[in-house]
């Protein structure tokens, strides 16, 4: 069965030329017009992923993004948009979206990353185990479950985002290392933001505010200055 795909854009034009070429790439297509549409539709239906462009009618991109992640709605979302600004794509990161392209684009561009996110998504849903003892990563009092893509602080559950998870995945892979913005963005995203640095900025510090005791005096992520970020188990006397 084919994966679906809802597409949401004001713009008849790029819904038309994203359609096409994802439809001929195998994808099954669902268009939206705008925000309230779409919003309704990823409640009710489940999609592979979701093309959310920023500025739409009814309900703006990223506050559909907001409110879906408010409702557990874990599905990927790949924003597009016009603005050439950092702070809305940073925001749209910050918000739950797991990718974003910036207008104009090539079909093949997109056809493109759409794979790559689905890809990931993928591997995480079939990572599950089976009648095994699943691998655990600790750190600290945080506990990291790679294969059921879970974590707990303190024993308890707690929700992340999948790109935060992934990022947390891998610096805890690489517990003590010290690990460059341009690393984190090669291994978490697959490819360079260039000039975007503020993406890892940004994940990180949510990261810090879900498993440090105190986000001021970090314990678990610490910033290493002009180099990047480190993973290490907090030590007794912090």
């Amino acid at each position: 069965m084919a994966e679906k795909i809802l597409i949401v854009d004001d713009e008849e034009s790029i819904i038309a030329l994203l359609q096409y070429n994802l439809e001929q790439a195998g994808y099954e297509v669902i268009p939206a017009a705008d925000g309230r549409t779409a919003y309704n539709l990823a409640l009710q239906n489940q999609f592979s992923l979701i093309i959310l462009d920023l500025m739409l009618p009814e309900m703006d991109g990223l506050e559909v993004c907001k409110a879906l992640r408010q409702n557990k709605v874990t599905t990927p979302v790949f924003m597009l948009t016009a603005k050439d600004e950092e702070f809305d794509r940073v925001l749209g990161l910050e918000l739950g979206a797991d990718d974003y392209l910036t207008k104009p684009f090539s079909p093949r561009e997109v056809v493109a990353r759409v794979k790559a996110i689905l890809r990931r998504s993928r591997g995480r849903e079939e990572a599950v185990p089976q009648q095994k003892e699943e691998i655990k990563i600790t750190v600290g009092k945080v506990e990291i479950f790679p294969e059921s893509f879970e974590a707990y602080v303190d024993g308890k559950l707690t929700e992340f985002t999948p790109k935060e998870l992934e990022l947390l995945i891998y610096m805890a892979n690489h517990k003590g290392r010290v690990l460059t913005r341009d690393q984190l963005m090669n291994a978490v995203w697959n490819y360079d933001y260039i000039g975007d640095s503020r993406i890892v900025d940004v994940h990180v510090s949510h990261l810090r505010e879900k498993i440090e005791p105190n986000t001021k005096k970090p314990v678990y992520i610490k910033t290493v200055r002009g180099l990047g970020y480190k993973l290490e188990e907090p030590r007794i006397d912090e």
